[in-house]
């Protein structure tokens, strides 16, 4: 059960709540500022309820707030609800600015303290789960990776399951959705990350110079071979070798590059000597392999051998609401490079940033939050910015845009509270104040529009 402390200098209060909350929570009772303090450290309980006149000023609430001050130091996470007074509204609001979660006039009501209590409760839980997610998520930003919409989360999962084997990987998915980011992820968590990482586009290199490029060459081998080099190949031992667009290879290199993988040995250009190199292959592409099979572009075996685990990254239209998390966290960056603060998106942006198509996915959304800072005159921006003119927006159906009076409006209340609650890190009483609404008042909202706390 989920550890419960009550601090309050009324002892029968104190037991009347233990055993009214016995059954559904773990209760730990304090009588004091000193007794409590000591109790939160050992303990770390994610909800407290307070009161604030404790010993030795019970007619005052000093006591009270420094307490609070004091356990929200040691945890900004935990959910403090404050036991007042009828009377005291003005130090409710004063302890709820001060970072308290919520608010309780005595007597206590047992249903409805629990009910408050309960959802604190869940609240701490969200977000106690979005800080385990934001570990592998700084993790994965220290990748370049961010969003948690299920098809990512199942990548991160695939990422983790794999980080222990040697087994080939293929990147599938298009241009600009992150593909190298999850080559270097798989390398930075696997056994091999004291080793090299050696990423090669293969469709940026000339067919002439590819071969050399990969497997190296012989001093004298070809004209202008004046000394020996090794390839990246060989420069990727004991690490990872990432092929980019893997399914440009030529048809002559994929068959080395098959025997590579089949022998683990390499000869340079112009050499006959086998050389060992021990190297994770990842490889990624934007082209369909299996198109390129039936073609008689792309050799068959060749695929199995570099897709033992495919790992599949989708489009950033598909994403959902990944699309403002990752524009958010673009803008907070550049807005500190360009020194400007206070910058934030209007529910306008916004609703671009979801109905637009992203045919260049993350890479074209970084690029169009990067100028929208740098042209935006005043701290909002607005979808002109983003460059949403018919140019930019043909790839937009229209279905997406006509839409009724009422989804308009539910449209722009949901891209409100998104923006706020994302704006807050999930601080929902910071949410609430900034647009404008009581907390309950923002649950009520979150719930008729289908979001989750």
């Amino acid at each position: 059960m989920a550890k419960l402390l009550i601090v309050d200098d009324n002892r029968e209060i104190r037991q009347q709540l233990k055993w009214g909350l016995g059954q559904d929570f773990t209760v730990f009772l304090a009588g004091d500022a000193k007794e409590a303090l000591a109790l939160f450290k050992k303990e770390a309980p994610p909800v407290v309820v307070l009161d604030l006149g404790l010993p030795p000023y019970e007619e005052s609430s000093e006591e009270g707030f420094r307490l609070l001050a004091q356990m929200l130091e040691l945890n900004p996470y935990a959910k403090l609800i404050m036991l007042t007074g009828q009377n005291e509204r003005e130090n409710a609001l004063k302890a709820m600015r001060m970072g308290a979660c919520d608010f309780y006039s005595k007597p206590p009501v047992l249903a409805e303290l629990k009910v408050i209590i309960s959802r604190a409760l869940y609240l701490a839980d969200l977000e106690s789960h979005s800080r385990t997610h934001g570990t592998v998520q700084s993790a994965g930003e220290a990748w370049g990776m961010i969003g948690c919409c299920k098809e990512m989360l199942a990548v991160y999962t695939t990422i983790r399951k794999v980080a222990g084997s040697n087994a080939p990987i293929l990147i599938t998915g298009e241009s600009g959705t992150g593909k190298e980011l999850v080559a270097g992820a798989i390398h930075e968590t696997s056994l091999r990350r004291k080793g090299p990482f050696i990423p090669i586009n293969c469709g940026a290199i000339p067919e002439s110079l590819l071969e050399s490029e990969l497997f190296g060459h012989e001093k004298g081998a070809f004209t202008g071979a004046h000394q020996m080099v090794q390839g990246k190949l060989q420069y990727a031992h004991k690490g990872t070798l990432f092929l980019d667009e893997i399914g440009e290879l030529p048809i002559n290199l994929q068959v080395k590059l098959l025997r590579f993988l089949q022998e683990g040995t390499i000869q340079r250009v112009g050499g006959r000597e086998d050389i060992c190199i021990d190297t994770r292959t990842t490889c990624a592409t934007n082209v369909d392999i299996l198109k390129a099979i039936g073609e008689g572009k792309f050799r068959e075996d060749l695929y199995y051998r570099i897709g033992v685990i495919n790992i599949h990254l989708p489009p950033l239209r598909e994403r959902g609401d990944d699309v403002v998390i990752i524009a958010e966290h673009f803008l907070k960056a550049f807005s500190a490079e360009q020194k400007k603060k206070a910058v934030r998106f209007t529910p306008a942006a916004i609703s671009f940033l979801r109905s637009y198509g992203w045919p260049g996915n993350v890479r074209e959304l970084r690029n169009r939050v990067q100028r929208a800072v740098i042209m935006c005159e005043g701290a909002t921006i607005e979808p002109s910015d983003l460059g949403s003119d018919p140019e930019f927006c043909q790839d937009t159906e229209p279905s997406k845009v006509t839409i009724s009076l009422r989804e308009a409006r539910d449209r722009v209340e949901r891209e409100m509270v998104l923006a706020a609650i994302q704006r807050q890190s999930g601080n929902m009483m910071k949410a609430a104040e900034e647009l404008g609404v009581s907390r309950p008042t923002l649950y009520d909202l979150m719930k008729k529009l289908s979001l989750h706390p």
